[in-house]
């Protein structure tokens, strides 16, 4: 019998079916199987439905097919017969307009191949049969949505707890109603199918490499939950999880199987590391998979994590900088190598944790910081900082350790600039003016200090930003977030205490160069 080609909907129960009290169906000959379930519901009225059958349908005929001599030959055998063949799930047959009664030939041949036969009442349209099928199946696929939708809800909380992988694979066990393993990298040798030992037959060799199988599965496993299987479920999950651990191109990232009437599945996790996390259940339900496959990928983001270090490394700077180390005797814990400072504003106010972690992610670094409407960013420097949908951004220039608050003022202010030119991003010192080239920094930094003294950090910025942006009121306004008047009176209060008039472009380009050498 052919594999029904199932749907993207849960099937629904004949029992269910039969439980309709608005339809009135009546099983009357064949299995009363509670199992037996149906994938959808088709009318013909063919002699010969097996072309027009794909398997799993509740088949419903008024008998207007059948002769009149039927029930003297082998036409209901023949008919019945092509019905399972084909992977019919039950027949449903109408007493009206055609028939009375039905036909005694086609209920004897029912029982004999093993089809459930329903009889339809008069009153009980074939159309109120289809339509009832889906609702079924409506209701099944609601709730089998509510039971994924807690399962992730669940097991992303679990991973958020103390000992996360365990808490993970209690979750799934629960979930599941069976047993969930997490295999190590070093992973468990597939016996190889070599000949027994001496003095020793098939079934022999066959209990020995299952006994291997188990030992080396029992080796592997780092954490496990849920109903413990026995010795033979348990080799045939390890033998399974060494199907899908990486060995090369082509390898499957999930496989199936079942041993000792248990369903087994094995899912490689994705941090390429060789970790692989097994399931055994009694029983697969609609939506495992699902759930099998959530677990997955929370346990790989786990798995990534312990296996690289880098999350442990990450902890151990932030706790060196709490007790007091400096920046730079920190700095080798996260990597090597220069790095810059991205402050990042989104477009759709406000920013959400999400959506802070997921812009690192898309800039390549996890180590981010959400602080109201910015999200700060610090990110390799051999990583180029590209424009991210959604965001504006601002990007420093490469900075070592000790140099990261100079990033971080100099990301902040490319932000503003990107803000206010409305660009998705904008890089510091990407205008450099070559003036810089004519002073050693120390006297540069000096004669900004001694012509900028008379500026309050407020005014000097405002300032900065207005030459910036080529004397705009209205785009300094916008990057610095405040009224255009405000702008205008801290320029004029600027002009005041400078004794200079800004309108000169003499006087705007020596101060553009010493605001530019006064940010240290």
């Amino acid at each position: 019998m052919p594999d029904p080609a199932v749907p993207p909907t849960p099937p629904v129960a004949l029992s269910a079916l039969l439980a309709r009290e608005d339809l009135g169906l009546r099983q009357i000959a064949g299995p009363k199987d509670t199992n037996t379930v149906i994938h959808w519901a088709h009318t013909s009225e063919m002699a010969d439905p097996y072309p027009y059958l794909l398997g799993g349908e509740l088949l419903l005929s008024a008998g207007v097919h059948i002769p009149e001599a039927a029930g003297s030959g082998t036409y209901f055998d023949d008919y019945v017969s092509r019905i399972v063949a084909a992977g019919g799930a039950a027949l449903g047959f109408g007493l009206a307009p055609v028939h009375d009664t039905v036909p005694r030939a086609l209920v004897e041949a029912c029982d004999t191949y093993g089809l459930p036969l329903l009889e339809v009442p008069p009153q009980t349209t074939f159309s109120g049969v289809a339509r009832a099928v889906w609702q079924l199946m409506a209701q099944a696929r609601h709730a089998e949505l509510r039971r994924v939708t807690e399962a992730q809800q669940s097991l992303a909380a679990a991973a958020s707890r103390p000992d996360p992988v365990r808490a993970v694979l209690r979750q799934l066990a629960q979930r599941i109603g069976g047993w969930a393993v997490l295999y190590g990298p070093e992973g468990a040798e597939s016996a190889s199918a070599g000949r027994a030992p001496d003095g020793q037959g098939p079934e022999a060799a066959s209990a020995g490499r299952a006994a291997e199988a188990t030992a080396a599965g029992r080796a592997a496993e780092i954490a496990a939950a849920g109903r413990e299987p026995g010795d033979v479920v348990r080799g045939a999950l390890a033998e399974l999880a060494a199907v899908v651990r990486p060995s090369g191109p082509g390898t499957p990232t999930s496989a199936t199987d079942t041993a000792a009437g248990t369903h087994l599945a094995a899912y490689a996790l994705g941090a390429g590391q060789g970790f692989v996390l097994g399931v055994a259940a009694p029983h697969r339900d609609t939506g495992d998979h699902t759930i099998a496959s959530v677990a997955a990928v929370l346990l790989s983001l786990l798995t990534g994590e312990h296996q690289s270090g880098s999350g442990a490394a990450r902890s151990s700077a932030l706790v060196r900088l709490l007790l007091g180390a400096e920046p730079e005797a920190v700095a080798p814990l996260l990597g090597s190598g220069g790095w810059l400072v991205v402050h990042g504003s989104p477009d759709a106010q406000p920013c959400d944790p999400v959506a802070a972690a997921a812009l690192g992610a898309a800039l390549g670094s996890p180590l981010v910081d959400l602080a109201r409407d910015v999200v700060r960013v610090l990110v390799p420097a051999d990583r180029e900082a590209a424009p991210q949908p959604g965001w504006t951004l601002g990007v420093s220039a490469p900075a070592t350790a000790r140099d990261w608050p100079a990033a971080d003022t100099q990301a902040a202010r490319a932000l503003s600039r990107a803000r206010a030119t409305r660009a998705p991003l904008h890089r510091h010192g990407t205008h450099r003016p070559a003036l810089t080239d004519l002073l050693s920094p120390g006297e540069a930094e000096a004669h900004a200090r001694a012509l900028l003294a008379p500026l309050t950090p407020p005014l000097a910025e405002t300032l900065r930003t207005w030459l910036s942006l080529h004397g705009s009121w209205d785009r300094t306004a916008v990057a610095l977030a405040v009224h255009r008047n405000t702008v205008r009176q801290r320029i004029a209060r600027c002009a005041a205490l400078l004794g200079t008039d800004l309108d000169d472009p003499d006087v705007r380009m020596e101060l553009w160069f010493a605001l530019r050498h006064g940010e240290r």
